[in-house]
């Protein structure tokens, strides 16, 4: 093996692959920050006003970072391999790297064999992390959605959030919890109406958010005994404390295990488990239909005896009719239950195998991404990042489309799963090997007095020197 040779395994390969490190880290911070900022956009209202701790929310947001992570690291493949042979294309070194004898498919596969990596990588993630992520992600949504905003007094309007009570305010003030003007009607016992008035009053919670405290000065107390309506009692007071049980107002974080997994928040081994105890399930319908139509015929064809058939006989035509249409009704219901009940499953195990196909190939999106960024970046010659999103946001759009419409005909099983999971992959794939043989087939012409145009002069008169000192000894 020559030196040129040995050059062009050990030192190119790792050169190609130094030189996509930094895009892929820059692309894939990028999109990281812009799924962030969709996601907290999207979610800003339901976290806004409700006593979280910060804590909370940065959970909340961590959890669904895992998401992002499966989304933007195919793209960032994309987006690194377009902005990293643009740039060596640009700057002459595919020219270089063909003309000391590599070949465009040598050059892509260092970079396949390292997407290869990245794919196994996130095909690991998606089953052991992801789950448990998506699952961790839901439950925390629920508690905080469960959790009210704190007790918002409107002046002259009832608050009725505290259940049992119903409370107007005359007057309130921004900077304290002070109130002018309380008027609460009390509803907690059936048999006895309280309306408690007061000139001012102050309002809390404990420390624990469980109890609404309510201290009011200088009021009234009007009580009715509903069984008896003329027993009825009225009190003044100084002060007077009113403890209130509420519920919903405190943050609480649900048990483990407190909600069911969804098809998203389970690993490809327990989605095969699901789907295998379906399909028996599916067999076990089919069977019980089967049988229940044969026992059916067996019956019907069993009762034809002669007694039988003259009584038929002397029915009346009209009541002949109307025990058939009967009897076909009946069996039209029983036949239509049984087979919604097998669509029914037959859609569940559909659902099921989008999301172990989907975990498969997102991560193959990233092989199938090289074959297309390769090729246009050595095409376009340029490696700006606004090129490459330019070029890359077609693509995403592309396989989005065909990803989600995908889903949706599996779901509703117009299409395989398979097929609905793996088509853009596919579709993909065939485009970039069409353009990486285009690129291979182009052979690469030197010119070499344009290449010693490019030699400074004075290297130029030292190589002429050289070669006729050569001649002068031969």
């Amino acid at each position: 093996m020559t030196f040129r040779v040995m050059l062009q395994h050990l030192l190119l390969p790792r050169y190609l692959l130094r030189a996509l490190v930094g895009p892929f880290l820059f692309s894939f911070f990028t999109l990281m920050f812009l799924f962030l900022l969709h996601f907290i956009m999207r979610f800003i209202d339901h976290l806004v006003g409700k006593g979280l701790t910060a804590w909370v929310i940065i959970e909340l947001i961590g959890l669904n970072l895992a998401w992002m992570v499966v989304l933007a690291v195919p793209m960032s493949v994309l987006v690194s391999t377009l902005m990293a042979f643009g740039e060596l294309s640009s700057s002459n070194e595919i020219t270089a790297m063909r003309a000391s004898g590599m070949s465009t498919y040598r050059m892509i596969a260092p970079v396949l064999v390292a997407a290869s990596v990245i794919a196994f990588l996130l095909v690991l993630f998606n089953n052991h992390v992801l789950p448990e992520a998506n699952h961790k992600a839901k439950s925390l949504g629920i508690d905080i959605r469960r959790k009210k905003p704190t007790l918002n007094l409107v002046a002259g309007l009832f608050s009725q959030d505290i259940s049992g009570y119903s409370i107007l305010v005359r007057k309130t003030f921004e900077e304290t919890n002070d109130l002018e003007g309380v008027t609460l009607y009390d509803y907690t016992n059936p048999n006895t109406n309280v309306v408690i008035t007061a000139k001012r009053g102050t309002i809390s919670f404990s420390s624990d958010y469980k109890k609404l405290i309510m201290d009011l000065y200088e009021g009234e107390i009007h009580e009715l005994e509903l069984q008896k309506m003329s027993a009825y009692r009225r009190v003044q007071f100084l002060s007077h404390r009113i403890v209130m049980d509420v519920q919903g107002f405190d943050f609480q974080r649900s048990a483990e295990g407190a909600f069911t997994r969804g098809d998203r928040e389970l690993s490809v081994d327990a989605m095969e488990q699901i789907v295998d105890s379906l399909r028996r399930a599916k067999q076990k319908l089919e069977e019980q239909l089967r049988n229940t139509l044969t026992e059916d015929m067996e019956r019907q064809l069993s009762g034809k005896t002669d007694a039988a058939l003259s009584n038929q006989r002397r029915l009346p035509l009209g009541r002949k009719i109307n025990n058939v249409l009967t009897k076909a009704r009946a069996m039209s219901s029983m036949v239509e239950t049984e087979l919604s009940r097998i669509q029914w499953v037959e859609k569940q195990v559909d659902q099921y195998m989008v999301e172990i196909h989907k975990k498969y190939s997102i991560p193959v999106a990233a092989l199938v991404f090289v074959l297309i960024g390769v090729p246009l970046g050595i095409m376009v010659r340029r490696g700006g990042f606004g090129m490459a999103a330019t070029l890359s946001l077609g693509f995403f759009v592309l396989y989005w489309a065909f990803l989600i419409g995908g889903e949706k005909l599996a779901d509703r099983n117009i299409a395989s799963p398979f097929w609905g999971m793996w088509s853009a992959n596919f579709l993909l794939s065939l485009l970039g090997i069409y353009l990486i043989i285009r690129i291979g087939r182009e052979t690469i012409v030197i010119d070499w007095s344009s290449l010693q145009r490019l030699v400074p002069k004075h290297w130029r008169t030292q190589l002429q020197d050289e070669q006729q000192s050569d001649l002068t000894r031969v």
